[in-house]
């Protein structure tokens, strides 16, 4: 018998894919909503909703990629918050994240994954990826068995990086390397960790190909038929209000790399 596989987040997009790759194997995989007892200030109700979970993937802080909802999570990122929502929000993922764990030791989850970013430790100037890191510590720091998955910035991502960098009609990003993959390739990666043994440890996903930002997202505009102009190599080219150097994106030497190319992706 297979084992029960819940998915906080199972609602959003990368959560929609796992759980769909999930089920196309024969896996017993559950989607719950990111509002769901388990992950709540409360957390009341959340043993009920763990029940008979072995395995527990948590997608819940991964953004949505439809133009407002992208928008507003990169609002987030960009510190655009006043410091207290800051640090209220900080406080939310503490303590969902608390009673998530409390509820999964009751449960008796064998297996934690939770999807993080690539490079989180390297852009602690940005509230998002302070958030990310405590999340991270929180999970090491857990006694159920863990495996953290770190993604590079999906393709998904470069309109609205696009968008954050547009005065006018012309958009300023920054001119450093990324390794940026398909949202799909990575939920084929969630779902394959969560299939497999905890590492207790961080695995990382990134695309085949290396791109400066700049680059690529002159690209997709380019594809796109969008007028704006974007000015390449721009030492002043920041990423949601902070520089990058050629490291910040970038993923370790033992990266899984996803098949999908942006040529592909920008035709499909």
């Amino acid at each position: 018998m297979k084992p029960k596989i819940v998915v906080i987040g199972g609602s959003g997009l990368i959560g929609a894919m796992v759980v769909e790759k999930l089920k196309q194997k024969g896996n017993d995989a559950v989607a719950a909503p990111p509002d769901t007892a388990v992950y709540t200030m409360s957390g009341e109700g959340s043993d009920g909703a763990l029940a008979g979970a072995e395995v527990v993937v948590d997608v819940a802080s991964a953004p949505s990629f439809e133009d407002q909802a992208a928008w507003d999570f990169f609002q987030i990122v960009g510190e655009n918050l006043a410091a207290a929502e800051v640090a209220d929000a900080i406080n939310f993922f503490r303590t969902a994240h608390e009673n998530l764990a409390a509820a999964e030791l009751a449960a008796g989850v064998k297996h934690h994954v939770a999807l993080s970013v690539l490079g989180t430790e390297r852009l602690q100037d940005l509230a998002y990826f302070r958030a990310k890191l405590m999340q991270e510590n929180m999970i090491k720091g857990s006694p159920v068995p863990h495996t953290i998955i770190r993604a590079s910035l999906f393709f998904e991502w470069i309109r609205p990086i696009a968008q954050a960098g547009t005065d006018g009609d012309t958009v300023r990003v920054s001119h450093s390397l990324f390794h940026p993959v398909a949202a799909d390739d990575v939920a084929s990666a969630v779902a394959e960790v969560a299939l497999d043994a905890p590492r207790n440890g961080t695995v990382e996903i990134a695309g085949p190909d290396k791109f400066y930002v700049d680059e690529l997202v002159a690209k997709v505009l380019e594809h796109d038929k969008d007028p704006r102009n974007v000015i390449m190599g721009d030492p002043g080219g920041l990423f949601y209000g902070i520089q990058l150097d050629d490291q910040s994106l970038m993923p370790g030497r033992d990266a899984r790399l996803g098949p999908t190319t942006v040529d592909w992706w920008l035709t499909h």
